[in-house]
């Protein structure tokens, strides 16, 4: 780890989850740290506003769409993890032509200014919702590519094009498939938090499918991931999921964390937050054996302390008093 002081880096999508996460991580480790967050007219910052490592870090705001913005952000870097992706399921139905712009669009411009500027190192962060359905388990890196969503389908995209520029230019990509990250600073747009933030006000707990399952991984056992992954030529164009290989159910998380709050929930169903029947990913389950062989990696938080963490932070958090709404 003492090979990232002085390293320059970028985090692209630095303001959201799990790229706040990645960039006070990479400051810590002594990285030269530079965070590409999204042009706001209010001008935050995303979660970085709130991190008290901010002013250690070279931050600037612009738009992966925008390909000349793109190459500035990585002049002078050494390393890229590239995050920043519209990751929303629902909304996708809605705006797919946003999240192909955003998410397929917005990597090929990294990837362009990678190859133009010969930057040494990048991640591109894929998603296990590539995969669609299992048609096997635990999922491994061959495993099919299915786009269920136009979100999953805008990420293979990615994945592809990600893929191509290796293969064609020798740019020194490495494709990261984090699976379900949880964890502090997750919207509730994600399960773990809106069940946690309705548990928290009342028993009676909103959902859309509960017997579908996910592999949760938290969130600093992902970043882990992701440094790792960086630290190791071997990972040159190579895909590596990252995850616990161990899958839970909807309906078995909710009752988890009831136990947790010493609640027992009430669940119910809510139809606007059902997908298409075909979108529906029915089992998510990583075979992370590539990362573990490779980079000694295994996630180090199991899901009962994680999901504390989890509450703790809501708590502690306003979005609780959102519950009521459906994130889309």
């Amino acid at each position: 780890m003492s090979d990232w002081k002085d390293r320059r880096v970028l985090v692209t999508g630095a303001g959201g989850f799990i790229g706040s996460h990645l960039a006070e991580r990479l400051v810590k480790l002594g990285a030269r740290t530079r965070s590409l967050i999204r042009y706001s007219s209010n001008g935050s910052r995303g979660w970085l506003d709130h991190s008290r490592l901010q002013s250690d870090m070279e931050i600037i705001a612009g738009d992966v769409c925008d390909p000349w913005r793109v190459y500035n952000a990585l002049e002078g870097v050494e390393v890229v993890f590239h995050l920043a992706a519209l990751i929303g399921i629902p909304y996708s139905y809605l705006a797919p032509h946003s999240y192909m712009k955003t998410n397929a669009d917005g990597t090929l411009n990294v990837l362009e200014a990678a190859r133009r500027l010969g930057t040494k190192r990048v991640l591109c962060t894929s998603t296990s919702e590539v995969y669609g359905s299992a048609r096997y388990l635990p999922i491994d890196e061959d495993h099919p590519l299915q786009g269920q969503s136009p979100y999953s389908a805008s990420k293979i995209a990615a994945d592809k094009m990600t893929e191509a520029y290796y293969r064609s230019f020798g740019v020194p990509v490495t494709i990261v498939r984090p699976f379900n990250t949880y964890g502090p600073r997750q919207s509730l747009r994600a399960v773990i938090p809106t069940i946690i933030a309705q548990a928290l006000i009342d028993e009676r707990i909103r959902l859309g499918t509960v017997q579908t399952t996910r592999d949760f991984t938290f969130v600093s056992d992902t970043v882990e991931g992701f440094i790792a992954i960086a630290s190791e030529e071997k990972a040159m164009g190579e895909v590596i999921n990252l995850g616990s290989g161990i899958e839970i159910s909807i309906r078995d998380l909710a009752i988890a964390i009831g136990k947790l709050l010493g609640k027992q929930l009430i669940l119910e169903t809510d139809s606007q937050r059902i997908r298409p029947q075909k979108s529906e990913v029915n089992r998510l389950c990583a075979n992370a054996a590539k990362a573990a062989e490779l980079f000694a990696w295994k996630p180090k938080t199991a899901l009962e302390e994680g999901l504390r963490q989890t509450i703790e932070w809501l708590r502690k958090n306003p979005l609780a008093d959102h519950s009521d709404r459906y994130a889309v």
